[in-house]
């Protein structure tokens, strides 16, 4: 279904194809709501060994559509952990703000064609009844049949949603659970743009991951869910999904996955110990096995210790431990 893109999209596939043969092109994505804390860090190492190992480029997005969320600073200690530890990316930085023109783009074609459909229902209904109905966040499809109503009522506009065909969604996983969903059941209709105008996450990452070239998708196991959507997207649209490689998340001492909402230990917390980026290094790594505890080393030395199947093996079995 490519005659879905516009002509001038159309015509980066063959640019597109060649790139993903010739560079397993990878990407590291964080959203400028605060520091990095140690899992994203070790996130970001593993993407970059992965795609170093192959060969490929390695290329920094901000994920900043969400402007609400947005934290002043946050890109620039983003930036500055990454360089500190000597994960140095190619090219410009990418942020997502820039490229919504491209989002848009591929936004308005989707509704052209009649693949998408205007949504009315709040999170509060869908609250109420996804308890239940079978699984949680799984959208019912209230909307799916009525009659199209895009514009303003009680000073609101509806959320646009892609409409899911029967059938199963799947991918190549290289660490996570299997790379298959149920559309209608297990993903629900997606939504592309919000009720109160911003673009999607998932439409925004699934087009980027497209336009850029990226062949190896590397991030945590908690956004498997959002595989999904994404794949959903890239289908709809007639676009191969990249390889996605879904890490195990590093859990505190309470057993809880560290995040930047909860102010999660990032790097400034260890380098008050006085560690240096070796020593840093040698710890992410340590906290897989990667390394022996105590270890100091350059990404660059890490880099040249690491095979790329050994790693893969050596990542899938904590989720194998579990």
């Amino acid at each position: 279904m490519t005659d879905l893109l516009p002509h001038h999209l159309r015509s980066l596939q063959a640019e597109v194809a060649d790139l993903r043969a010739s560079s397993r092109r990878g990407r590291y994505a964080p959203s400028p709501t605060g520091r990095l804390h140690l899992g994203n860090l070790r996130t970001a190492l593993l993407s970059w060994l992965i795609t170093r190992l192959q060969g490929g480029e390695w290329l920094l997005r901000i994920d900043d559509l969400d402007t609400p969320r947005n934290r002043p600073g946050a890109e620039a200690s983003i930036q500055e952990d990454l360089r500190w530890l000597g994960l140095l990316w190619d090219g410009p930085v990418l942020r997502q703000s820039e490229r919504r023109g491209l989002y848009a783009t591929v936004l308005s074609a989707l509704r052209r064609s009649g693949q998408l459909y205007p949504c009315r229902c709040s999170r509060r209904m869908l609250a109420d009844v996804s308890a239940p109905h079978g699984r949680s966040g799984v959208y019912p499809g209230f909307c799916r049949s009525l009659a199209p109503r895009w514009g303003l009522e009680d000073e609101r506009l509806p959320s646009w949603r892609l409409r899911l065909e029967p059938g199963r969604l799947r991918w190549q996983e290289e660490l996570g659970p299997e790379g298959c969903l149920d559309g209608p059941q297990e993903v629900g209709d997606v939504v592309l743009r919000r009720a109160d105008g911003f673009l999607a996450y998932h439409l925004a990452t699934a087009v980027d991951e497209w336009a850029l070239g990226i062949a190896d998708v590397v991030r945590g196991l908690d956004l498997w869910p959002a595989t999904g959507p994404q794949v959903a997207v890239l289908e709809r649209l007639g676009l191969e999904p990249p390889r996605y490689w879904h890490l195990p998340l590093w859990m505190d001492g309470q057993g809880q996955r560290l995040s930047k909402r909860d102010g999660g230990q990032g790097l400034a917390d260890w380098q008050a110990e006085g560690l240096g980026p070796n020593a840093v290094i040698g710890r992410l790594a340590a906290s897989l096995d990667l390394v022996p505890e105590g270890a100091e080393l350059s990404a660059q030395e890490l880099l040249q210790q690491c095979q790329l199947e050994p790693l893969r093996q050596r990542l899938i079995q904590p989720r194998a431990e579990s």
